[in-house]
């Protein structure tokens, strides 16, 4: 099977990473059945860094097949759950001592820093892999009390076959967040990564099998969203899909499975995060918090803190502390140690933002800082900070997915919550404040699945994550996780009732 070695030779990490490029489907790698590629490019350049395989329908077919054969055969609960968990646990031992290669691979690949990868989107992998690792044998039913002659009891049985398709920002710590839970509830699963960023996952493959992993458990397939990514959403085998997205490419998701096999859907779709600062934060970490939340990982998160409503009466020294902070985060080499914001992920994308920037300036915001190009080549955005902004604008009221924040003043607590939820999405938002009864007043009154007090996008292992309207539907992490990839069985035991 073809594989692509990899030099590098930066700043921050010098070594050689070697990726196979085939489809990894029962335990090995094979080749597209319709012998298809698809060129991965270099943000920093958009030069091509490789080919990989491009699976379509029949690919899936097959993975399918596999994946169900392993289900009934070889996993599921053929393997104890404690079992299921020493095998995760291995993995994440076999993540870890491979660590920095693949936040190398995560940099060349998405054009997000070493550093970030190395020290968030990596290690909140591994505690994901170890966290569901230790839940594998605790996923337990109740004995329920009914009347002394029946014994009624529920058993969580895994669902099957999980579809798992998911985005280019965040590669492999998305692929934790779906392959933790539904392996440790005994389900196999069928992933398809993006096309645009399909590295990590490839990579991950051999560590598979060195994990333990029996033959069709984890079965990796790369391709398009209009090809594979749609037959694993309508396959007739398939019992479940886990999407992480966009809120259009979810409703495509859900219509398919209706129409199919009615099969099981949990979707984390896109945001409009508002961060609401009152009056009386600690201005410089505040600060910090709300440019971490618009501008790390290049502004491309769903829970990215686009809306920046701002108290009036801190709202000048707000700005002002904001703009140069902005203008001292740096935007460059991915590799570079002292790099903040590296390219955009693709030129598909850098055209989006550009043209959320210019709508804004059409529409009458006010371009603070920012707003061009940064550099000649590549896809690189300079942060840009709108004022002057309306509720009803494009940049307020859509998802841009870049380094753009719109700031909003407003002067009552009741007017920020009104315009905070003046949104079709609801996934996050955050509140500064020094008091405590209003930070919780007002997390209470937004309509968002996750609400931090004082910082931004500080998720855990532990901790649910999901959306309220158009954000999604289900849940992703901690304990709740676990209940989309089970099945709740409910058997009555006749002990002595005769007819």
């Amino acid at each position: 099977m073809s594989s692509f070695t990899y030099q590098f030779d930066t700043p921050t990490y010098k070594g050689t990473s070697t990726v196979p490029t085939g489809l990894f489907i029962n335990g090995k790698f094979v080749e597209p059945v319709e012998k298809g590629t698809i060129e991965v490019l270099n943000p920093v350049n958009g030069k091509v860094i490789t080919s990989v395989a491009a699976g379509t329908a029949a690919d899936i077919d097959i993975a399918a097949q596999a994946a169900k054969k392993a289900f009934k055969e070889r996993w599921g609960l053929k393997v104890p759950g404690a079992q299921r968990g020493i095998i995760l646990n291995k993995l994440a031992d076999l993540l870890q001592a491979n660590a920095d290669e693949f936040s190398a691979l995560e940099a060349l690949n998405v054009g997000k820093t070493f550093n970030l990868a190395r020290n968030g989107d990596i290690p909140r992998s591994i505690a994901v892999l170890r966290y569901y690792a230790g839940w594998a044998d605790k996923i337990q039913g109740k004995t329920i009390e009914t009347n002394e002659k029946k014994l009624a009891y529920t058993r969580h049985e895994p669902i099957g076959v999980v579809g798992a398709i998911i985005p280019w920002n965040y590669p492999l710590t998305m692929l934790s967040w779906k392959i933790g839970p539904a392996l440790a509830a005994g389900n196999v699963v069928i992933l398809k990564p993006s096309e645009l960023t399909p590295l990590t996952a490839l990579r991950l493959c051999p560590l598979f099998v060195e994990a333990g992993f029996p033959d069709g458990v984890i079965n990796i397939v790369n391709g398009y969203g209009s090809t594979a990514g749609q037959a694993l959403s309508e396959h007739m085998t398939v019992d479940k899909i886990a999407f992480t997205g966009s809120t259009l490419t979810g409703r495509k998701i859900m219509e398919v499975a209706s129409k199919t096999n009615l099969k099981k859907v949990t979707l984390e779709l896109g945001g409009k995060s508002p961060g609401i600062i009152f009056d009386d934060v600690d201005l410089e970490q505040t600060v910090k918090w709300v440019s971490h939340g618009i501008f790390m990982n290049h502004g491309q998160a769903c829970t990215a803190g686009s809306r920046i409503f701002v108290q009036a009466g801190i709202y000048d020294k707000f700005l002002k502390a904001f703009t140069e902070h902005t203008l001292s985060l740096k935007v460059g080499d991915p590799f570079a140690p002292d790099t903040y914001q590296g390219p955009q992920v693709s030129q598909t994308q850098f055209e989006r933002i550009m043209g959320y920037i210019r709508s804004g300036k059409e529409e009458g915001a006010i371009v603070h800082i920012g707003g061009e190009r940064h550099g000649n080549e590549g896809y690189f955005i300079q942060p840009t900070i709108f004022t002057e902004c309306k509720p009803n604008m494009k940049i307020v009221q859509e998802e841009i997915f870049g380094p753009v924040a719109a700031v909003i003043k407003f002067t009552t607590e009741e007017e920020a919550i009104e315009q905070a939820n003046d949104t079709l999405y609801g996934l996050a938002c955050s509140i500064y404040t020094r008091d405590i009864d209003r930070a919780i007043r007002v997390a209470h009154s937004i309509e968002a699945g996750t609400a931090w007090i004082n910082c931004h996008h500080s998720t855990e292992s532990s901790v649910p994550f999901g959306g309220f309207k158009q954000s999604g539907i289900g849940r992703e992490l901690g304990e709740y996780a676990l209940e989309h990839y089970t099945n709740v069985k409910a058997v009555h035991v006749n002990i002595g009732n005769r007819l």
